[in-house]
């Protein structure tokens, strides 16, 4: 009789894959005898039977990250952060000064570009600028 038969009932009566159920070769005479799933679960009692563990990692186990060179976030250089913060605060200054309708469109146009171009060194050096050669505080009467 084939095995292969018997590797299928015992796979249904065990609930395991095949490839995990093997027969001990000296007790194959019991294993073709058995026709029922009763009897298979007899012999995997008896010692006939014999189930290999799962292969794999187990879930419990954490896995260790892998680093490599597309995993590491690297900062942009710091000269370039300095200019970002830099300009975006300038800009929102800018944007202030407009909103007030203390400066038109084209003393804005001027001043965005000098920002642009690292004319300035602070905020407190921009609103000096701005004081001195805009008048800001200018009455048109």
């Amino acid at each position: 009789m084939n095995l292969e038969s018997k590797k299928l009932l015992a796979e249904r009566a065990l609930k395991v894959g095949k490839n995990r159920i093997k027969f001990v070769e000296s007790r194959i005479s019991e294993i073709k005898e058995a026709i029922t799933k009763q009897d298979i679960k007899d012999l995997l009692n008896d010692g006939a039977i014999i189930i290999s563990d799962r292969k794999g990692r187990k879930k419990v186990v954490k896995r260790a990250r892998i680093r490599g060179p597309g995993k590491i976030k690297k900062r942009v250089n710091k000269r370039k952060r300095n200019y970002v913060v830099l300009t975006r605060k300038l800009r929102k200054y800018l944007l202030g000064l407009k909103t007030h309708k203390r400066i038109n469109k084209e003393e804005e146009k001027d001043l965005r570009n000098r920002i642009r171009n690292k004319s300035f060194r602070s905020l407190s050096h921009m609103k000096e600028y701005v004081r001195q050669n805009i008048n800001v505080g200018r009455s048109d009467k």
